[in-house]
């Protein structure tokens, strides 16, 4: 029985996988720039605590930010958690503004235990969205004409795409203090951007330059966790996790559609950054957790296009806390997880003439636990922005909705 429910959540992941590579869930024209927007492997829970998990060690929740965690898992149980997300954006700039929404699947994760000192977690995470549609007028002097004669013209740019990750991680405790482990992601999918100039006259030759990104790629993330239970009320985490700069393999091409024609074929060109991140989490007396995480990429030294300082360092700074009345109380209020987090990040795109602002965003969220069973509803909503408002700025809203599903699958039930 254990054995077929595991292969049916495999197959429903895999089905979802499917469903999630043509979905977006982003309208914001920055995603023209690198990759797309960049999008961080948070859980529910952990978004709603601004995005704190590298320290992170809870056996009621699958944290795939920290290979590390999945040693937390109860040894007797297997755990599926699934997520959804709106988006509502406001785009403004010195003219007017825009709103947009959208919706879509955003992750798939499972864990299960191998025995009291390991765990192993797979699941399907965005890496990278790619969502835009704008263009200007304006118009150029035609030469050879009289001083006041103009073409007009249409420029369009527009971007759709974006990258995913299928990833299998393996979690080990040792020494009662100390756990390591491993995330091997594969990564797949397609970042398109389209740049097109229309003329109001055949006196200039319309043009369209199409730069498409194909990946398919592995990447490792590697784990580390200390903790350690002080005076028995006072649990504290320091996480640890590494992912070395590494090619990023897949098709490259830029083609032409004008006269003449052309198409350039980049061979090796792109990289993935260093990435290194470190976490503290500390919970007392199993009612208040404070977590504080630090993640820097170093994107100036990975080649983009062939070459190197086309992007900018991301650092990102995130704070979350969450607080439980009385985890075992009888009141269901009580036993209800109350969370709030903020986090601040640099950009890692450069605008030529513009520059970068930090990008903020404010959290909350609360834990729903299910009267029967060990499942847990989780509910966030954000609020962000991002952007330059001479040029474009974004405020957001965004809400998550995620199931975590905890079930005892490793013991036969009593009548």
């Amino acid at each position: 029985m254990y054995f077929k429910n595991q292969v049916f959540l495999l197959i429903l992941i895999l089905f979802f996988v499917q469903l999630s590579v043509a979905q977006n869930n982003t309208n914001s024209p920055y995603t023209r720039f690198g990759l797309g927007e960049l999008i961080d492997a948070y859980s529910g829970e952990q978004k709603s605590l601004g995005g704190v998990g590298f320290g992170s060690r809870n056996s009621g929740s699958i944290n795939a930010m920290n290979p590390a965690s999945y040693s937390a898992v109860d040894s007797m149980t297997f755990m599926f958690d699934m997520g959804f997300g709106g988006l509502m954006s406001r785009f403004t700039v010195p003219t007017g503004s825009n709103t947009k929404y959208n919706a879509n699947l955003e992750y798939v994760t499972l864990q299960f235990p191998v025995n009291k000192w390991m765990g192993i977690s797979a699941g399907m995470l965005p890496y990278s969205f790619t969502g835009y549609q704008f263009y200007r007028q304006d118009s150029i002097l035609m030469p050879g004409y009289k001083s006041d004669t103009y073409a007009y013209y249409n420029e369009t740019y527009a971007g759709t795409g974006g990258i995913s990750q299928v990833y299998a991680g393996l979690g080990m405790k040792f020494l009662d203090h100390v756990s390591v482990g491993l995330n091997a992601y594969y990564m797949f999918g397609d970042v398109i951007n389209n740049r097109s100039l229309l003329y109001s006259t055949t006196d200039f030759k319309d043009a369209t330059q199409v730069n498409s990104v194909r990946v398919s790629n592995f990447r490792f993330r590697y784990g580390l966790q200390l903790f350690n239970t002080f005076a028995k009320k006072h649990d504290v985490t320091l996480g640890l996790i590494y992912e070395n700069k590494a090619p990023l393999n897949g098709i490259f091409e830029q083609r032409h559609y004008a006269v003449p024609a052309d198409t350039i074929v980049y061979d090796d060109a792109f990289d993935l950054s260093n990435t290194l991140g470190i976490g503290l989490y500390y919970t007392y007396d199993n009612k208040i957790s404070l977590g504080l995480d630090y993640q820097y990429q170093a994107w100036e030294k990975a080649r983009y296009y062939g070459a190197v300082d086309s992007l900018n360092n991301r650092s990102k700074l995130s704070v979350g806390l969450q607080y439980i009345p009385d985890p075992r109380g009888k009141k269901y209020l009580e036993r209800v997880r109350y969370r709030a987090g903020f986090n601040m990040s640099d950009p890692y795109y450069k605008i030529p003439g513009v520059s970068n602002v930090k990008n903020i965003g404010i959290s909350f969220g609360v834990g729903l636990p299910l009267r029967t069973g060990n499942t847990m509803l989780n509910a966030t909503i954000e609020y962000g922005k991002s952007g330059e408002s001479s040029v474009i700025r974004e405020d957001y809203l965004k809400f998550t909705f995620n199931a975590v599903f905890n079930e005892s699958w490793f013991f036969k039930r009593k009548l």
